[in-house]
């Protein structure tokens, strides 16, 4: 399994944002929203805000003690720290936008680590990483979706489910974007093997820091 390509319209979306003060778009779910200047933007009909609002988790996330390696990005100032015990990893050679890939030492459970100097609102990341799932999976969807404080990080937690060459799978991960870029640091496996690896893909993904530049 692999998590596809971007969209070639999030470079064109990016740039439309930058160079109008204020436009329209349409969501994939038919939702229309309005563009600024800066980056940001908002939902046309404020009433659709409270309908899809994502919910915080009042719980503050930290590092596991058993989390003593610390992975370093090559392109961004964040770090991933990991048990060398429990997993292995290397550079990410299956897919190219990635940087690392990572694997469970006694299992089948999988990690990727991909990075790219892009600053995206995290208010985006949900629907640009469904879209892209759904290059690959067309039934892909969202099952569960918060954002937390991991490391004193914002970050927002996606699992997404779906089916690839009749393989019924799972992502988990996080999504973090600051003024240097964005990351994904997403496991995934099936989704029978999901709910018993979620405690190893918890510990693994609360390992993600900021690094002082």
């Amino acid at each position: 399994m692999r998590i596809s390509r971007k969209l070639p319209t999030l470079i064109l979306l990016l740039c439309f944002i930058s160079f109008y003060a204020q436009q329209k778009a349409i969501t994939e779910r038919g939702e229309e929203v309005i563009l600024f200047e800066d980056g940001t933007w908002k939902y046309q009909n404020e009433e659709v805000i409270k309908e899809t609002e994502i919910p915080t988790n009042p719980e503050k996330f930290e590092k596991d003690t058993n989390s003593t390696f610390l992975l370093k990005s090559n392109k961004l100032n964040v770090g991933f720290w990991l048990d060398p015990k429990v997993w292995s990893f290397k550079k990410a050679t299956d897919n190219p936008e990635a940087e690392y890939e990572l694997q469970v030492k006694d299992g089948d459970l999988y990690g990727m680590v991909i990075s790219e100097k892009v600053e995206i609102p995290l208010e985006m990341l949900k629907t640009i990483a469904l879209e892209n799932g759904k290059a690959a999976a067309p039934d892909l969807k969202i099952v569960k979706e918060e954002y937390r404080m991991v490391n004193d990080l914002k970050v927002l937690l996606l699992q997404m489910d779906g089916t690839m060459y009749g393989i019924k799978f799972s992502y988990y991960g996080y999504y973090f974007s600051h003024e240097n870029g964005t990351v994904q640091f997403i496991t995934y496996t099936s989704q029978n093997l999901l709910e018993e690896s979620r405690d190893v893909c918890e510990k693994l993904l609360n390992g993600i820091v900021k690094l002082d530049e």
